[in-house]
């Protein structure tokens, strides 16, 4: 992992260095082994990086770096895993050392750029000067796990690994506040690509690519998640075989590195499942690394210490309390460089610095959940799908029976909506419109972007090409957040995280299972679970999906925690800033305090407080 900064001109700028290093600074917990940067003749491109050593440590891996034709010059964010064997085309190549970063330009020398897209199986963000052309290729990773970040105001194009540096540019800094992607913020509680809460910035997409010239800007897709796919594999034995075999691969490929490595450990089903082929992979034992709280609804390292013992783990365990928590909020606060209300990202930052104490590349079992529907809403929305045409008096009746079946609101809430994917995305927004209005009256009347189309899929008489739908959504809509999250957690200790059930041959191989071997009624990641359990037959088996997570609610009414909180974190400056009644902010704090829970609403607006 590491972090880059780039610009790229139009017209004649008073771009200098000393500008370069004041933003790169921002990003120096990506990459703090390295700062180098590099200039065209004109002075018109700038590309500047900050490095993460972690593979080819000499200096044939120092970025940017230059193909060997001297046409193009590259800044490179990610991993790619099958770099060695794309190397096996170039027969007669001379290379300076191992480092991907001289094969993406090799084969961009020998394919083109997006052809290279293709070819790629990892997790990227990379920009490409080429000089002939006069031309800057920047794209991003199929899967969203690497950020890429941009301003562009028609003349000068800026781009960056964090959010801050784009903000603090002398070209954007003085920009404005979008109030439909704050709007699009409050609901969602991360901000989505391509959007960014400043006006004329935003990110590229999963699977895209954008091309910036004299002529402008140009946006591409190279890569998308298909709305449905005929399932090619239904016997649950051809599945097993399919799984095993691709998720050793993917976790094997991705144990390359030239520094230490180890894995993150929950107690639920994906981190076991790739700590287990990693262990099987490893000439060492594993290093884990496992989270606990001191809220027993919360904790699941009990589960997670059982698996340490099943697969033979050297694990390292912390549990959390709000004493503890305190101490490490600050340093959570300030690795947000950008709005992200995630507040799992608590747990993700100190497991993360946990890690950091022993290794510098750590493996993550997210993806599993939206790949293998793991989530309860896949079920929620799917088994309304026969009422959704029925009279709204009829559903009503439903929901309440449903609701005092199953005791959860939310989730059986998606009877009385008006659509499928209007009920899919209201099941992410946890800011009742209440609180919303009463704290950003101002945006009571703004729209969110239009162009945020994940959650837009026309209503679904077909279960099978529903949960595909909702699938896609969640890959491209809560997926993202997730990813924002670890990066933002793991980059703020400079930790590198991969991810294998993200890999390009993992996604792939998933769509052509059929859905039925993973989800039923009431079942979450069916495969998955059988995989374990062919594994480990004496695994722990806990359906209430916990994760990294803590107990903030109560945090919160802890009375050194929560003023602390309020008074380091809100100020009448920042309620100005974003048009925040403080009235409402008061009211919603002290319903908080008596014993609602507004958790989420609350760290929402302090996340936007973002450094």
């Amino acid at each position: 992992m590491c972090g880059f900064f780039g610009q790229f001109n139009t017209t004649k700028s008073d771009f200098d260095a000393d500008h370069l290093y004041s933003l790169l600074s921002l990003s120096k917990s990506r990459g703090p082994d390295q700062t180098l940067y590099w200039k065209d003749e004109k002075e018109s491109v700038w590309l500047g990086f900050n490095r993460l050593s972690i593979l080819e440590l000499s200096e044939a891996g120092c970025q940017p770096m230059h193909s060997f034709n001297g046409r193009f010059t590259i800044v490179f964010d990610g991993k790619i895993y099958n770099h060695f064997e794309l190397r096996k085309s170039f027969l007669n190549r001379v290379w300076k050392g191992k480092s991907d970063t001289e094969t993406i330009l090799a084969c961009i020398e020998q394919y083109g750029f997006k052809d290279t897209l293709q070819l790629l199986d990892g997790m990227f963000a990379l920009a490409v000067f080429d000089k002939d052309e006069n031309t800057l290729m920047c794209a991003r990773d199929f899967a969203g796990i690497k950020p890429f970040f941009y301003g562009w105001n028609g003349r000068t194009f800026v781009f960056a690994s964090q959010y801050n540096q784009i903000i603090n540019h002398k070209s954007f800094r003085n920009n404005k506040i979008d109030p439909s992607v704050l709007k699009l913020y409050l609901q969602q509680h991360f901000m989505p690509a391509p959007f960014g809460i400043i006006s004329q910035t935003g990110q590229i997409k999963p699977g895209e690519y954008i091309k910036i010239s004299q002529s402008g800007f140009e946006r591409n897709k190279y890569w998308v998640m298909p709305d449905y796919y005929k399932a090619s594999i239904t016997s649950e034995e051809e599945a097993l075989k399919i799984i095993d075999h691709t998720l050793s691969i993917a976790v094997t490929e991705q144990l390359m590195s030239d520094v230490s490595l180890g894995a993150f450990l929950s107690g639920g089903i994906d981190s076991p499942l790739v700590c287990h082929y990693a262990a099987m992979a490893g000439n060492n034992q594993l290093q884990t690394f496992t989270i606990g709280s001191d809220s027993a609804i919360h904790d699941e390292s009990d589960y997670a210490n059982k698996y340490a013992q099943l697969i033979g783990t050297n694990e390292t365990l912390k549990k959390l309390d709000a004493s503890e928590m305190m101490g490490a909020f600050d340093d959570v606060m300030n690795c947000l460089h950008e709005p992200m209300a995630d507040f799992s990202i608590l747990p993700t930052f100190i497991v993360s610095k946990l890690a950091r104490n022993k290794v510098t590349v750590a493996l993550s079992g997210d993806g599993g959940d939206e790949l293998f529907f793991g989530y309860e809403r896949f079920w929620s929305i799917a088994k309304n799908i026969k009422y959704q045409n029925y009279p709204y008096a009829f559903k009503a009746i439903l929901y309440k029976y449903d609701k005092l079946k199953t005791g959860n609101k939310k989730l059986n809430s998606v009877l009385l909506s008006s659509s499928q994917s209007y009920a899919h995305r209201s099941l992410h927004s946890r800011f009742p419109s209440v609180y919303l209005d009463a704290l950003f009256p101002d945006l009571k009347n703004v729209k969110i972007p239009e162009e945020y189309d994940v959650y837009t899929y026309s209503n679904e008489i077909n279960e099978n090409r529903l949960i595909q739908l909702i699938r896609k959504a969640e890959f491209y809509g809560m997926m993202q957040k997730t990813l924002r999250k670890v990066d933002l957690a793991s980059m703020g200790v400079s930790l590198e995280v991969r991810i294998p059930f993200l890999s390009k041959r993992m996604i792939e191989k998933s769509m052509k299972l059929d859905t039925y071997l993973s989800y039923g009624p009431g079942e979450k990641k069916k495969i998955l679970k059988t995989l374990l359990r062919n594994l480990y037959p004496s695994a722990p088996m806990d359906d209430i999906k916990r994760g990294f997570t803590v107990p903030l609610g109560a945090w919160l009414r802890h009375p050194v925690f929560s003023a602390k909180v309020k008074d380091q974190y809100i100020s009448s400056g920042f309620f100005q800033k974003y048009g925040i009644s403080s009235l409402g902010f008061d009211a919603m704090w002290k319903k908080h305090q008596s014993g609602s829970d507004l958790k989420w609403p609350i760290f929402t607006i302090l996340a936007l407080n973002f450094k």
